[in-house]
């Protein structure tokens, strides 16, 4: 397993670009729980009914997936005609059905459902497996937060299969039954999305023996940024940044069979790629500079957008300009307001007119909870932004607040005492997290403003905190412990 993870773990280093989209699971988790990989062409499972394993295989051709969500009810079905190297064949029909409940003033979602149709037919040789009975129920919860959803669940499952054995007098009619146990976790954001699902399952056949199987299964979404020149030696820029997006399947079966065999199986799936070139950042005052290649692939990815050929990187970073760069880097979706007469005409607040560039993002990020105003009705948009309302912002854009520990703790920071009481939240989980650090003194200094450069190596580190923490926590660390 571990060399398996591997291959994919060296493929991951996951930035972004603004403009591409992940497709989006309604349900934010995988109901079935067979352990299968997929790609836009080929499936595959392993079955082991028969006290051995058997691969089915089958492609585009042979496989339907269909999802759709009305007024509560989320429905996804399943039709599948998969073959086995050996001439085995599984046909099967399902239809699941959940109800989801969105707790807005929670910001969360939960998923509850049940099978409303499952047929399947297993061909080996001469024995045919007929599904006789399913039972099933999944729930899941999701955390809504804006700069990513979190989700966990459970799947339990009970199969019971009919088979006919040996011919004429000595015919008999026999059963397997799997009791399944899994349960999965992930997250999605705009930038990308990991969900690894551990399924335990016990095989008890009608003669009192067992087979015991578990399968570790993870799915991901990541985008690795290249740097690529320019072949022409006299062009007008040297080079551009461009996007491959990749998505991997990983599944590992363990297994312990009836029949005495034991060991493992691997399957993997990849997509295609697809690459997007971005736009070429053209500045000219950062040559040597320590935070040259943050600034511009944040500019490349459309999270700034500076018209001037000078990004000035040591004056202080507008309160404005950084909520905005946020609101992008997280995608808060600002649609253009159709000008009518039940357009809002006063702003959120009183120091920025909704005239403003970018005024959406400021509004978003408000409702959103990510940012407050310096007072209920002041923003103070360009004011510096300070380090202790950086990591505070930070902090509640990933919705971690309650993450710190419970109130009267003292930070590691020799200047704790400085430190405002809203921000010491933000703070400590930044820290943590490795967003920002203290100086070489020990001290956080939360006062003191960010510059352009500051504030473009930290977002830096946001956006791989979101793509590559992430996904090494929801993939790596749930398969390697687990």
């Amino acid at each position: 397993m571990q060399k398996h993870l591997f291959k994919i773990m060296l493929v991951v280093l996951a930035v972004f670009v603004i403009g591409a989209t992940i497709p989006v699971n309604a349900s934010a988790a995988s109901l079935e729980t067979t352990g299968a990989v997929k790609n836009e062409y080929t499936y595959e499972e392993a079955v082991f009914l028969t006290g051995t394993p058997i691969i089915f295989k089958g492609t585009s051709k042979d496989i339907k997936i269909a999802e759709k969500e009305s007024k509560g009810k989320l429905t996804e079905t399943y039709s599948m005609k998969l073959t086995a190297s050996n001439g085995a064949t599984l046909t099967r029909n399902i239809a699941y059905e959940s109800d989801v409940i969105d707790y807005a003033t929670l910001g969360q979602k939960t998923s509850n459902g049940e099978v409303k149709k499952y047929t399947e037919k297993i061909t080996i040789g001469s024995t045919t497996y007929t599904l006789v009975d399913y039972q099933f129920s999944q729930g899941t919860v999701t955390d809504n937060r804006a700069a990513s959803d979190y989700y966990s669940g459970n799947v339990i499952s009970r199969k019971t299969y009919s088979y006919k054995t040996g011919t004429g007098n000595s015919a008999a009619q026999k059963t397997v039954t799997i009791d399944t146990d899994s349960r999965h976790a992930g997250y999605e954001n705009f930038w990308g999305a990991t969900e690894t699902q551990i399924t335990e399952s016990v095989y008890s056949y009608s003669d009192g023996k067992t087979s015991h199987v578990k399968n570790r299964l993870s799915t991901s979404k990541s985008r690795v940024l290249n740097f690529e020149g320019n072949l022409g030696t006299l062009g007008s820029f040297d080079g551009g940044y461009a996007v491959v997006s990749e998505k991997d399947v990983i599944s590992e079966y363990t297994y312990d069979l009836a029949s005495g065999q034991k060991g493992t199986v691997d399957l993997d799936a990849k997509y295609m790629p697809t690459i997007e070139r971005l736009i070429i950042p053209k500045f000219r005052d950062l040559s040597g500079h320590y935070a040259k290649e943050a600034i511009e692939k944040l500019y490349s990815l459309g999270i700034y957008s500076d018209t001037s050929n000078f990004f000035s990187p040591n004056t202080p970073m507008k309160r404005i300009d950084f909520t905005t760069a946020i609101g992008k880097a997280v995608d808060l979706r600002v649609f253009e307001e159709k000008k009518s007469k039940k357009t809002p005409s006063t702003s959120v607040f009183k120091d920025l007119k909704r005239s403003v560039k970018d005024y959406g993002y400021i509004e978003s990020a408000l409702n959103k909870g990510i940012i407050k105003g310096v007072s209920a009705d002041y923003f103070k948009p360009d004011n510096a932004i300070t380090r202790a309302e950086a990591a505070t912002i930070f902090v509640r854009a990933l919705g971690l607040e309650n993450r710190a520990p419970d109130p009267g703790y003292v930070t590691k920071f020799a200047d704790d005492k400085q430190i405002p009481n809203f921000a010491r939240d933000g703070i400590y989980i930044v820290n943590e997290l490795g967003l920002m650090m203290g100086d070489p003194t020990g001290r956080f200094n939360p006062n003191k403003p960010l510059t352009r450069a500051e504030a473009s190596a930290v977002l830096e580190r946001f956006l791989k905190y979101l793509e590559n923490d992430l996904k090494q926590n929801y993939r790596d660390d749930i398969l390697f412990f687990n």
